[in-house]
């Protein structure tokens, strides 16, 4: 395991080694990460140059026109120019002995005239070898020191740990991960995306890297499209409806899919002619098998989710409640949650909040407050075959005023249409016939899903010898 260098340390030994040399391109929060390699000495090892665009106009002039600064595109503009540039520059005299890199960042901090979160887009175009084709690190930030001094501090240090990681950590992606926060943390900076590109991780499957993000503590959600593309929650959800399911999808069933559309009947007429934006959530608790989780089986489910166009996102948020509240920094829309009854008879369970001083009523706060709507699909027992509903789900007698008080104020929903045959398949009974060769279970799931199952042998899949 490596030794834990501190900030002045990792821009000190890059500026020791005269194998390395880049431009830094920081538009929006100053010059914070040169910053560190001209406050430790020696930055002409390092520095081939350092700018600031900091007004529209130049930064139009420079890197082309941008619908928003702050943005994927406009950092991807920047690390285009600057790289190019730099290689004009400098490869005939040094490209021969040098690994040369493009750093940028555009970032929207607090300040006097603005109070929101800060956030911003940070990357690097970088060498593995003296001339050889470049590779990407793109990642975006989260700020919450709430005041442009300390937020200017830990953009530094975030970037610097950037450049660090990239030219140190031989390619290696979940050690980059791990170190992006050095001498940060959480409450202080959150990285919710990164995306890793070019030869040096033409191996790297970057929904592996999103589910890394999570599991190393840097973001308590990630997020990526049916694509497998990772993407920043912003960027899907930004003044969207929202319409969010929770699962363990292994596999995703017909009923699943019959949830999914039922609530979509419901809850899309009150949006006139927007279309929500469909997102199927796992939580890590989803994921943990015994041996803790298995990536194979992370991506079998992530694929098939994929198949069927959907939206992932991965959350180490445990409750309902939480999941709103994080929707909710990025959009005012409505959100409409996706259950079945035994989820919502969760819901009601007090023992939940006991970490809330509030309670279960702070927890109903939380969720309700950001305009959340749940959507209920009703619940037949396997043994006495008796249905549960909304209507008639039973409720602790002190909670029964609350319950009905949503329910009559439509905040909690029950699904008016469903398909009655769906109601009897649990993904646990058809994970058992695919284990043990049973073909009754390709009658239970989506007919691509079953494709994609048997090409792979996703679930421990083996074909059925009649």
């Amino acid at each position: 395991m490596r030794a834990h260098l501190s900030t002045h340390e990792k821009a000190l030994t890059m500026n020791l080694d005269h194998a390395v040399h880049g431009t830094f391109a920081e538009i929006g929060a100053g010059q914070e990460v040169s910053r560190w390699f001209f406050r430790v000495g020696g930055a002409a090892g390092t520095v081939a140059k350092t700018m600031s665009a900091y007004d529209m106009a130049v930064s139009d002039a420079i890197y082309g026109p941008s619908d928003r600064y702050v943005s994927r595109q406009r950092l991807e503009s920047m690390l285009d120019h600057e790289y190019s540039l730099l290689l004009e520059r400098m490869d005939e005299k040094r490209g021969g002995e040098t690994t040369f890199f493009a750093f940028a960042d555009t970032v929207a901090a607090t300040s006097y005239t603005r109070h929101e979160e800060g956030h911003g887009w940070m990357g690097i175009r970088f060498q593995a070898m003296p001339r050889s084709a470049p590779s990407d690190i793109i990642i975006h930030v989260r700020m919450y020191d709430g005041d442009n001094e300390h937020e200017q501090e830990a953009l530094g240090i975030a970037g610097v740990n950037l450049i660090y990681a990239a030219n140190y950590l031989d390619g290696d992606p979940v050690e980059i991960i791990g170190t992006l926060l050095d001498d940060l943390s959480r409450k202080r900076i959150e990285i919710d995306m990164i995306k890793f590109s070019g030869p040096l991780f033409a191996h790297i499957d970057n929904r592996l890297m999103s589910l890394q993000m999570v599991q190393q503590g840097l973001t308590d959600a990630a997020m990526f499209t049916a694509d497998g593309e990772a993407v920043q929650s912003g960027e899907i959800l930004y003044k969207k409806p929202v319409l969010l399911l929770r699962g363990s999808f292994r596999p995703v069933t017909n009923t699943i899919m019959d949830m999914l559309g039922c609530a979509k009947e419901q809850f899309t007429p009150g949006l006139g002619s927007e279309k929500p934006v469909v997102l199927m959530e796992m939580t890590l608790n989803n994921l943990f098998g015994e041996s803790g989780i298995d990536h194979r089986d992370f991506l079998a489910r992530a694929m098939t989710l994929e198949a069927l166009g959907a939206t992932v996102l991965i959350t180490n948020l445990a409750h309902y409640h939480s999941v709103a509240v994080y929707l909710s920094h990025f959009t005012e829309n409505k959100i409409g949650v996706v259950l079945g009854v035994p989820a919502l008879e969760q819901i009601f369970d007090e023992k939940y909040y006991t970490d809330l001083q509030g309670g279960i009523l702070e927890a109903f706060g939380r969720l309700f407050k950001a305009r959340v709507q749940l959507l209920v699909y009703p619940y037949r027992d396997q043994v006495t075959a008796e249905l549960t509903t909304v209507e008639n789900m039973p409720v602790p007698d002190h909670l029964s005023h609350l319950y009905r008080h949503l329910v009559e104020n439509r905040l909690i929903v029950p699904m008016g249409k469903f398909t009655s045959n769906q109601l009897n398949i649990f993904p646990h009974d058809v994970q058992a016939k695919i284990a043990a060769g049973d073909p009754a279970w390709e009658t239970m799931v989506p007919e691509s899903v079953v494709a994609l199952i048997k090409k792979h042998r996703y679930f421990g899949y083996h074909a059925h010898k009649e």
